[in-house]
């Protein structure tokens, strides 16, 4: 019963990221003596050096046991640095279990003191692999962002890469608004906004105007380069409490310059009117427990033909930045490698099959897929022998010839002898995805297609596994930046001296559990 109620305690501190020194908190010890006047509380050290590594072997013994039954998982990774300015580097996996259900791993949060160079962090990231028992060839692809380093170690470990949506829109927002009409709109919000996040009377103030003009009782936001959409935030913001603002910052001689004219007005709803949609679509492809990936095509359909299509009756600086934006996300999501990928994942989601995969690409897109499906379907026997083992002695010794194996009348008709339906392997495989795309009706745009999988699975058995191989990939680097956000609730001020090890094993547990 004590060592029940003792695995629940650091049970709790692990998943709610709570400080160890809790255990010793007076409200704490009277609380467990109320739920069992008979149970001893142990102390901070039993929980920190027995409690929780013992809790950590246990989970990570799950986890592993889990990814060992993959046939294939994506990965995101990141660099992050503490509060204490230590970095660390965290690699998360993604994968769809035998139910059809997409699971989503922190494998570490590892503490990387060495330079962070692209071949460093590409031994790092298959030394990371490797210690979890995972075979690189069954990761399909790793999503991160477009920092140089991260791309140049994805490119020497020879991994597919899938830039990050998130960044890739942020960064294109940021291209667009770099004209002088909007960067000198923006300073002056910037400023505005700073002027009351620095004095409390200007808070003060703010709220009786809102109370007066009747509007909204929201706080100001503030623009931060790192988090995705907070410009668009901040204007939107600043649009709504406008004439509060103004009226504020109008009566105190010292910040009457603060006040937004008319043309910086206008351009901020320019501004607003182009990218205020996109915020949306950001926020929708950041989860880690639904399919991603086959939204990105159909996503920038959606923008080239509604989303940011220029209209006659808009002003001709929100025509210039949603036509920059669109611009940008063309030519960094045209690149050939990408755009397969994208096109094979939205091939095997039902919702969209072929629909938003070029018509030029169609026949090549069928094609790659029934290779792939025909090679994931071969005897095994067929593949290549492994290496064999080197000879005591160090060198690799030149081996014996083996004696080749004598064919039976039967092998000369395995590969050429057709199926009971008349076609050979190659053609059933063609057939099957022919009866997907022909046969199958769409799915509903708001089902999901790991649903409709596991209800179609034994109809379509090899595009099944297909289907787990490309809808596992996240669209955008999201669940590394959670890691973070999970690492930085546990290295706080007051944990400032935790040691990398144990901030890997409690952000493992955190996530994990």
């Amino acid at each position: 019963m004590s060592s029940d109620i003792t695995n629940a305690i650091a049970y709790c501190l692990a998943k709610d990221m709570l400080p160890i020194n809790t255990v010793e908190n007076q409200g704490f010890r009277q609380l467990i003596k109320v739920i069992d006047p008979r149970y001893q509380l142990p102390g901070r050290k039993h929980f920190s050096q027995t409690a929780l590594p013992k809790l950590y072997s246990q989970c990570r013994e799950i986890v592993e046991k889990e990814l060992q039954s993959v046939s294939y998982f994506a990965t995101t990774s990141d660099m992050w640095s503490s509060r204490t300015s230590e970095p660390y580097l965290s690699l998360t996996a993604h994968y769809i279990d035998q139910d059809w259900n997409l699971k989503s791993k922190c494998l570490q949060t590892s503490y990387f003191p060495d330079d962070h160079t692209g071949e460093v962090i590409a031994l790092g990231l298959s030394e990371a692999l490797a210690s979890w028992g995972l075979s690189e060839e069954k990761q399909v692809c790793i999503t991160t962002d477009s920092g140089t380093n991260i791309v140049k170690a994805a490119s020497l470990n020879n991994w597919t890469r899938l830039q990050c949506f998130g960044h890739r829109l942020h960064s294109a927002v940021e291209k667009a608004g770099k004209d002088k009409r909007v960067e000198r709109a923006v300073g002056v919000c910037k400023k505005a906004v700073a002027a009351f996040s620095f004095s409390w009377k200007k808070k003060r103030d703010l709220a009786v105007a809102q109370e007066e003009l009747h509007l909204p009782q929201h706080k100001l936001v503030t623009e931060s380069p790192t988090r995705w959409g907070s410009r668009q935030k901040m204007v939107e913001r600043m649009l709504e409490q406008q004439k509060a603002i103004s009226q504020v910052l109008g009566a105190d001689k010292k910040t009457r310059h603060l006040v937004p004219s008319w043309q910086d007005i206008d351009v901020l709803e320019s501004v607003h009117g182009a990218l205020n949609p996109l915020l949306e679509f950001t926020d929708s492809l950041s989860g880690e427990c639904y399919v991603s990936v086959s939204y990105v095509k159909p996503m920038l359909h959606l923008f080239r033909t509604q989303i940011l299509k220029p209209s006659e009756e808009e002003m001709q600086l929100t025509k210039d930045i949603k036509m920059a934006v669109m611009a940008y996300l063309d030519e960094k999501y045209g690149e050939q490698i990408t755009d397969d990928l994208l096109d094979v994942a939205t091939l095997v989601d039902p919702r969209f099959k072929v629909k938003y995969i070029n018509a030029e690409k169609v026949d090549a897109i069928k094609m790659r897929a029934v290779s792939e499906m025909f090679e994931q379907n071969e005897d095994p026997s067929t593949s290549t022998r492994a290496e064999e083992p080197e000879k005591e002695g160090g060198a690799a010794a030149v081996l014996p010839t083996q004696k080749k194996k004598r064919k039976s009348l039967g092998s000369f008709f395995k590969k050429s002898h057709p199926t009971s339906t008349g076609l050979t392997d190659r053609e059933v495989v063609e057939k099957e995805l022919e009866n997907y795309l022909l046969v199958a009706p769409d799915a509903d745009s708001e089902m999901d297609p790991l649903q409709w999988w596991k209800v179609h699975e034994k109809t379509f058995p090899r595009l099944s596994c297909l289907a787990k191989r490309y809808l596992c990939i996240p669209a955008t680097s999201t669940p590394s930046e959670r890691v973070f956000s999970t690492g930085g609730n546990i290295v706080t001020c007051h944990r400032a001296a935790l040691k990398p090890e144990a901030v890997d094993r409690l952000v493992f547990l955190a996530r994990n559990l």
